[in-house]
């Protein structure tokens, strides 16, 4: 009963053993890391980059982040030209969201520090594998039977907002403090009254848009594992808010409002 639910709004997993294995250990992979980061074992960039050696700047560190996937997504349209609309979408999504954060990097973010470069290799791996998986699986759907539920139109609005959203929070950060200042201060404005991390919460809405219009499997798996980093780490920052700030609110919560 539940797998014919779910298959009303997944297309039926293709024959894959690396889509399969992909699928599980995104999963996986990141639940833990999201619950070493509620631990307090930290990915070591932004705020928590506390890495005692082989450290790379910030900047270059997060362009590295982003720009391996970006490429993915942009050397798909040539390995695979043909496709139907929802292909055509997902890849355009993807290379978009990645093209974004690369211009952020460039052009919005401020840096004042370095970051872990074992860190920087991990989380630049993990965009770039999920990346090439989930077109993968996308180019796998091709010919099957269409989910009954279409959520394409849905995903792509959800993405639009998903990004939007995501970009303004990354500007609030950004008007926070000048080139080169260190110092954090309490983030106001947007969704900064309800949660500490909006610009994570939007960026959970991207991804869930990714995942409608893709409508895989991998694609819900990615999803979910974005959602449990995020988790981790939003409740950390929280954590790292309020231990630095006394006047921190505390109504303020970490990436759901007025629940977590």
């Amino acid at each position: 009963m539940a797998i014919s639910t779910v298959l009303n709004f997944v297309y039926p997993p293709p024959p894959s053993v690396f889509t399969t294995a992909a699928s599980v250990m995104i999963v996986a992979s990141l639940a833990i890391v999201g619950l070493s980061e509620a631990r307090g074992v930290h990915l070591q960039y932004s705020k928590f980059a506390l890495a005692p050696n082989r450290k790379v700047p910030s900047r270059t560190g997060m362009l590295l982040f982003y720009s391996p996937a970006f490429l993915a997504g942009l050397a798909s349209f040539l390995i695979f030209p043909d496709g139907d609309l929802r292909f055509l979408v997902l890849r355009s999504a993807i290379s978009l969201h990645f093209f974004k954060r690369i211009l952020e990097v460039l052009f919005i973010h401020k840096f004042s520090g370095r970051m872990g470069m074992n860190s920087m290799v991990v989380i630049s791996l993990i965009y770039f594998l999920s990346t090439v998986s989930l077109i993968y699986s996308q180019h796998l759907s091709q010919g099957l039977p269409e989910p009954p539920v279409d959520l394409l139109y849905p995903g792509i609005a959800l993405f639009l907002i998903g990004i939007t959203g995501n970009l303004y929070h990354h500007i609030l950060l950004s008007k926070l403090r000048k080139e080169g200042e260190g110092e954090y201060k309490i983030p106001k404005g947007g969704l900064f009254g309800w949660v500490i991390c909006p610009h994570y919460l939007f960026e959970v809405i991207d991804f869930v848009g990714i995942s409608f219009i893709s409508q895989s499997v991998f694609s819900c798996s990615w999803t979910l594992a974005t959602f449990f980093y995020l988790l981790g780490r939003s409740y950390s920052s929280r954590r790292w808010y309020t231990s630095k700030f006394e006047d921190f609110p505390g109504d303020v919560k970490a990436l759901i409002p007025f629940i977590f």
